[in-house]
């Protein structure tokens, strides 16, 4: 068997696994899914401009954004862009990423309590720039194989 055809023979089983869990996008779905992302921005200013507090103008740009789809839809359409695309919603999907995030975004909250706010600004550049880094090699890796 040659190295096309397991490729091939792979590539089949792996979309014959995940059939029933991969969302197909209707024709047309830009022209509803396009407003809606209007109306999150549109709604993010507003708060920001109104003086609404911070918390509850992002807790409801991600209702709407969760309860639309309008996350996934975005993705998705990062993920059409030749190249480059796909690797970007692998790299966002990466569970390493999230919780390396999330670490230190709760890291953060304790320090700034404590009264560090300098610290806590010089640690989330290099932890940005780490995670950055590892997006970057990704990225490469993937360019090279």
């Amino acid at each position: 068997m040659t190295q096309e055809a397991k490729q091939e023979s792979r590539v089949r089983r792996w979309h014959a696994t995940l059939k029933g869990f991969i969302p197909r996008f209707k024709q047309g779905a830009w022209k509803i899914m396009l407003p809606i992302w209007i109306a999150i921005l549109a709604l993010a200013w507003a708060g920001l401009h109104f003086g609404l507090d911070i918390k509850i103008t992002a807790a409801g740009a991600l209702l709407l954004g969760v309860v639309t789809n309008a996350f996934l839809w975005f993705l998705a359409a990062l993920g059409t862009v030749p190249l480059i695309g796909p690797l970007i919603v692998k790299v966002l999907a990466m569970p390493l990423i999230w919780l390396l995030n999330a670490v230190g975004y709760l890291v953060s909250i304790r320090a700034l309590r404590r009264g560090y706010s300098k610290d806590v600004i010089t640690y989330r550049s290099l932890t940005i720039a780490l995670l950055l880094g590892i997006i970057i090699g990704f990225v490469i890796a993937s360019l090279i194989e």
